[in-house]
């Protein structure tokens, strides 16, 4: 943990770091790749949705039920015409989903399930969704997630500029897009829960994403009134001063959630905990890539073509170039001297790169001096 630590603190400073910016066209890429799959898995396979949301009922049996989770399948699906979802609980009874029936069914199934596991009927509890409630409940999770996005542009613009509220959305539709395709591919049951766990995961996107921001907006104040780093260096540099961070409060975060969906839901059978705890661990895991390989460098490539960050970047090439050309060191190519106040911030956010980074000479050593000497 101090070699994490050390190497936080290092990567802060610029000292070490990876050029994230410099090979975005690679995570571009690979963002597209998983993003068509998923889309692809939408398409093909559809998703699993649940009885909250389409209509149907769910019956639950007494405690300790004999009769298997294949066999209640079995009775559930002769007794409806319908396909059936069976769950056994911690108490040794079982969860009889049936999805698109109505009222008039679903006592006739009752009847038939309480005959098949050898029960009273009245001892079966069951839970009716209407086709219309479910509609209403899907049409009302659209809107809130449709309102939550446009604040959130709308916020991100006022706070930051809006180039950085666009690579916010685009980060934001390339996290949803490939969580509810995985849910497509796995065939995992969409319910209430797994819309709470998208506006979850969303939420912890944005705050990863609003870090870097933040350290970018500070480190590009007065950016054109020095010729040392272009914006996209200083956009990397943002990135690697927060990245041990990211990855800490990533993994602290994925710990818990693993936990309910491989223990829970996989190993001690609570398949209810899947359906929210598979959209939060797959959103995380998207949320912090998005941040980090996604909407950074999104936002470089958009002010890169901003007239004066063109400018920009043409005169640090040619500053580099003329320093190589004639072997002078380059910090000796400092600013006009009533500009030196104005770039301090800027000089420390020089990009993270491999190796230790040279610190600008003083152009006020030895003035005044004869020999230059210090004395």
């Amino acid at each position: 943990m101090s070699k994490l630590g050390t190497l936080g603190a290092r990567l802060h400073r610029g000292e070490v770091g990876y050029d994230f910016v410099k090979n975005r066209k690679i995570w571009y890429g690979i963002s597209i790749l998983i993003t068509i799959t998923a889309i692809v898995g939408l398409a093909v396979r559809g998703l699993n949705m649940g009885i909250e949301f389409q209509g149907g009922a769910v019956f639950t049996t007494p405690k300790n039920t004999s009769v298997s989770v294949a066999q209640a399948e079995e009775y559930a699906e002769e007794a409806s015409g319908h396909d059936a979802i069976v769950q056994k609980l911690g108490d040794g009874s079982l969860r009889i989903q049936v999805a698109g029936i109505d009222t008039g069914a679903a006592d006739r199934i009752k009847e038939s399930l309480a005959d098949d596991i050898k029960v009273d009927a009245e001892q079966i509890n069951a839970d009716l969704v209407g086709p219309s409630w479910g509609d209403q409940i899907a049409n009302k999770a659209w809107q809130g997630l449709g309102i939550f996005m446009f604040l959130v542009v709308i916020y991100l613009a006022i706070a930051f500029e809006w180039r950085m509220a666009v690579a916010a959305f685009v980060a934001l539709i390339h996290d949803i897009t490939i969580t509810v395709g995985i849910y497509a591919l796995v065939g995992f049951e969409v319910t209430p829960g797994t819309v709470i766990g998208l506006l979850t995961i969303l939420g912890y996107s944005l705050y990863d994403t609003v870090v870097v921001f933040d350290s970018l907006k500070e480190q590009t104040r007065d950016i054109t009134k020095q010729t040392r780093w272009t914006y996209g260096e200083i956009a990397n540099r943002s990135i690697n001063s927060t990245l041990v961070r990211s990855i800490n409060t990533t993994v602290v975060a994925l710990l818990p959630v693993a936990g309910l969906l491989f223990i829970g839901g996989g190993v001690l059978g609570a398949g209810m905990l899947n359906d929210i705890s598979l959209s939060l661990f797959v959103g995380l895991a998207a949320g912090a890539y998005s941040s980090i390989f996604i909407a950074t460098p999104l936002v470089a490539d958009l002010k890169e073509l901003e007239p004066p960050m063109k400018a920009l970047k043409k005169r640090v090439l040619a500053k580099r170039a003329h320093a190589a050309a004639t072997g002078e060191p380059l910090d000796d190519y400092a600013e006009d001297a009533d500009e030196t106040e104005d770039t301090d911030v800027v000089d420390d956010a020089a990009p993270a790169v491999v190796g230790p980074r040279s610190q600008p000479a003083s152009r006020a050593r030895g003035r005044g001096r004869s020999s230059g000497k210090r004395r």
